[in-house]
């Protein structure tokens, strides 16, 4: 094109993919680093060849109905694309891409950080020491449960699920999981495979949830699958918070059948489950499994090389 495409970018991105996007693109960014609305959305349709949004974007198939015909690409910075009505973008014409790989270990480290913490009282013993209330030891002060040699249970076997699995098998952990279907050995590493997320779920003394959020996983983890985890099990989610009963999740910690949980997403974001907050048994963290400078810059170059692509003519490397 003899003329450069105008891209519009809907989130503050990190300086190295904003300065590429302005060498290459007509690029307008929402500096004010806010949500895109469904007027924004349907606003850039008319004014933009394509757009760069987030998971904060919302393109539902009410929202992409009213799409002007200029919009042809939508480069999804996220793997995940829960929040985009595919059908209804393929319907238009429109263009869909994702940054897989590249976020990987990024989000492991942070179900790592999550596993540990809520295994051994990370939100507890921050407070006391914090508070200045520290003033007792005994034997029987803070214990919790050893991630070491443990069972690790992972539903999702794709690329984080895997990057996980490598990052546990540190800690001797004996990594079972579930997936759609076996992975190759060479993917899976020794790890037992489970047909049934119910087969999973009676062995796994660690659960983490590496799997999409769809309308057949939407709450997934619910009552009567929390029921079949041993008691004093661990559950971890850095997928995506449908995926979790919220409710259902509570009265298991409340109980005591399940012993801890470190959750990075919720069902409602930004701001969480406020009931979750008087839990000292849950460790918590803002949805930033991919938030460290590497990951951000190579989520944004990713997303730019599918815009690349389609406007070289060429099929983009991560189209849906």
């Amino acid at each position: 094109m003899s003329q450069k495409p105008r891209l519009w970018i809907t989130r503050r991105l990190s300086d190295a993919t904003l300065a590429r996007a302005a060498r290459d693109y007509d690029v307008v960014v929402n500096e004010a680093d806010t949500p895109g609305t469904a007027a924004d959305l349907i606003a850039a349709s008319a004014d933009f060849d394509a757009v760069v949004p987030c998971h904060s974007e919302h393109f539902s198939a009410e929202v992409v109905a009213q799409f002007a015909p200029r919009l042809k690409i939508v480069a999804n910075h996220s793997v995940g694309v829960d929040h985009c009505d595919l059908p209804a973008l393929k319907a238009r014409g429109i263009a869909v891409t994702n940054t897989p790989d590249v976020l990987s270990d990024a989000t492991a480290e942070i179900a790592i950080l999550l596993m540990l913490g809520a295994a051994r009282h990370a939100v507890a013993g921050d407070r006391i020491v914090r508070t200045g209330a520290w003033d007792f030891w005994s034997p029987s002060f803070m214990v919790g449960k050893q991630v070491t040699g443990a069972r690790l249970g992972i539903i999702g076997m794709g690329r984080v699920g895997q990057a996980f699995a490598r990052k546990a098998r540190g800690f001797e952990m004996e990594i079972h999981y579930y997936n759609r279907n076996p992975v190759a050995d060479d993917l899976a590493q020794g790890a037992t495979y489970h047909a049934s997320v119910e087969s999973l779920l009676g062995v796994a003394d660690f659960l983490s949830l590496h799997c999409p959020a769809t309308p057949a996983t939407k709450g997934l983890l619910n009552a009567e699958r929390l029921a079949l985890l041993p008691k004093g099990a661990v559950v971890v989610n850095t997928a995506r918070g449908a995926l979790v009963d919220e409710a259902a999740l509570l009265a298991a910690l409340q109980s005591g059948h399940v012993a801890a949980a470190g959750l990075d997403c919720f069902v409602t974001e930004p701001g969480g489950n406020p009931a979750f907050a008087t839990q000292e048994n849950i460790f918590m963290l803002p949805h930033i499994g991919s938030a460290t400078t590497k990951t951000r810059d190579a989520m944004g170059f990713r997303a730019l090389d599918n815009l690349d692509a389609f406007f070289a003519g060429k099929s983009p490397k991560d189209l849906l």
